[in-house]
């Protein structure tokens, strides 16, 4: 195989082209390192942050509990963080952890954590130099022959140019910086959002267990009245054969035991539908929990003491708390954000490249030309809109600090309502016991003393009627207990702890999202800190000139 061998002026033109490459490659490095200076002076002069640093609002707590005196009531400061286990139950433990791993709304909140992470790293890329561009052409132009004044103009000519080019907008008064404060707290505030749909979700699951458990004793009380009902209409037929009472007595019978069996499907549809609730809270399509719903078909019952901690906690505790801070937060570094285009932006621009309209001179020294220097712009005469974006975003902090002080005043109203109602609903469970073993005594005497002719079967009705409504009060009322007990603890923000090791979102969503794009370091996902602390984002004015960026 034969290869070309270039002659002597090839070869030289190669040299050549080399010698001014590196001449070139040489001018570049030369303005970069004038530029030194003046970069390194701007980035001492970066340090100052317009806008306020945020202070933690102030919220209204009462000291103690008001029903905190109850002997049932234990004030410590550990509240159970899975505090489902309380019931004893193994269905409920293994539907709350199948929920916080499958749940499509959790999963969905986790998703948010990583786009706020993605954020993030945006607005840290943006205290870097914000244009860096390489750039090239090559263009074969014509012009045409009717062109004005085209005397000594050459109508056909080339033009190649390759270069880069690069602009930094300095943080001066630390525009960028409030900004990678403000999406820090969003993050934050998306993680939190996290844990409060867990503890939503926790407490969904568990009152949603609970009334798919009431309502398989309510059909079990129908069903066993039901029965009774059925031997005092054979008892009443009986006595209508023999003649020792009229026909009333039977129709009366039957109609209340009519009446039972009638509430026996309304009963069956509402303990379908729950268990569909339940299937949608552990991301299954419905009767996907009917394999797990084994074991006794009884209404969960937990200890009668509860420990409550004292009102301060729910400050740390509460995700949806903490959330409304670190919202608030956010909103306090966008002032800055704001504030800083009151004042001049500087920057600093360059660019720097070879142009030629022959490709043989292309590297040639006189082909190289370069701009560099500092500039900046300032927006005088904007007839009031930055003042009232300013303003505007003011107005912003302010309501969220308004919707802090709600959600805290929020929190222990809803603490307050389920701590008296978990304590009132036992008082109710006793006496309801009492009254069902008082009314399963009278059936038993009315029937006995109607089947010996001593009372009339209106006697027996009545009583029938009055174990029945009992029975489903003592089941409405344990329900009640529990219920209320779920609530407490919803109130008090327990159960996020259950994300404990494990990933916001599925491995398997995980791969999906790599192969789709690339994640960098966010992905595998990393689990958000495992702390009821708030943790607020560094000032601006505190913060590092530059953060790392995240690639």
């Amino acid at each position: 195989m034969s290869r070309s061998v270039p002659n002597n002026g090839q070869r030289g033109a190669a040299m050549g082209n080399h010698r001014n490459a590196q001449r070139f490659f040489r001018y570049r490095s030369l303005a970069i390192m004038g530029w030194s200076p003046t970069i390194s002076m701007v980035l001492i002069l970066s340090g100052c942050a317009v806008g306020p640093d945020f202070v933690q609002p102030k919220a209204k707590v009462q000291d103690q509990w008001i029903e905190g005196n109850d002997p049932r009531v234990m004030a410590t400061n550990e509240v159970m963080s899975h505090w489902w286990r309380a019931f004893d139950d193994p269905v409920l433990d293994r539907l709350v952890q199948i929920a916080s791993e499958q749940n499509l709304p959790v999963q969905i909140a986790g998703l948010r954590i990583m786009e706020a992470r993605a954020q993030l790293g945006v607005a840290i890329g943006y205290q870097y130099p914000q244009t860096q561009e390489g750039f090239g052409t090559a263009q074969q132009n014509l012009l045409s022959s009717q062109f004005a004044n085209q005397e000594n103009l050459r109508h056909s000519y080339a033009n190649f140019n390759l270069g880069f080019d690069a602009a930094w907008e300095l943080d001066f008064w630390g525009r960028f910086r409030r900004n990678v404060e403000a999406a820090s707290a969003h993050m934050l505030a998306t993680e939190a959002d996290y844990d409060d749909a867990l503890v939503s979700l926790t407490a969904e699951v568990a009152r949603t267990y609970t009334a798919m458990r009431t309502f398989e004793v309510y059909i079990r009380i129908a069903r066993e009245n039901a029965r009774v009902q059925g031997e005092g209409l054979e008892i009443a037929r009986s006595r209508f054969r023999n003649g020792a009472t009229s026909e009333l007595d039977v129709d009366q019978a039957r109609t209340l035991l009519e009446s039972t069996l009638a509430d026996i499907p309304r009963f069956q549809s509402s303990l379908q539908q729950t268990k569909n609730a339940l299937s949608a809270l552990l991301g299954k399509p419905p009767g996907g929990v009917d394999s797990l719903l084994y074991g006794p078909q009884q209404i969960p019952v937990a200890s009668t003491q509860v420990a409550i901690g004292i009102p301060a906690e729910l400050l740390r505790r509460r995700p949806d708390i903490r959330a409304a801070e670190l919202n608030a937060a956010a909103e306090s570094a966008r002032i800055g954000v704001s504030k800083a285009d009151l004042y001049p932006r500087f920057f600093l621009f360059g660019e720097v490249g070879v142009q030629s309209s022959d490709m043989a001179n292309f590297f040639a020294p006189h082909s190289l030309f370069f701009t560099a220097g500092p500039g900046f712009r300032w927006s005088i005469l904007n007839y009031g809109r930055i003042a009232n974006d300013v303003r505007a975003q003011d107005a912003r902090l302010q309501r969220a600090i308004v919707t802090y002080q709600d959600t805290v005043i929020r929190a222990a109203r809803e603490a307050e309502d389920a701590l008296v109602g978990f304590l009132k609903a036992q008082d109710s469970t006793r006496s309801s016991q009492r009254s069902v073993d008082a009314a399963q005594g009278s059936v038993d005497l009315a029937l006995i003393r109607y089947r010996e002719g001593s009372d009339s079967f209106q006697r027996v009705i009545d009583s029938q009627r009055v174990l029945l409504q009992a029975q489903n009060k003592l089941a409405d009322a344990r329900a009640s207990v529990a219920t209320y007990l779920v609530a407490l603890y919803k109130a008090l923000g327990g159960g996020w702890e259950v994300r404990e090791g494990k990933p916001i979102i599925p491995a398997a969503m995980q791969e999906e999202m790599a192969r789709r794009t690339n994640w960098g370091t966010l992905i595998p996902v990393r689990s958000p800190q495992t702390t009821d602390k708030i943790h607020l984002p560094t000032p601006a004015g505190s913060a590092p000139i530059l953060r790392q960026p995240n690639w």
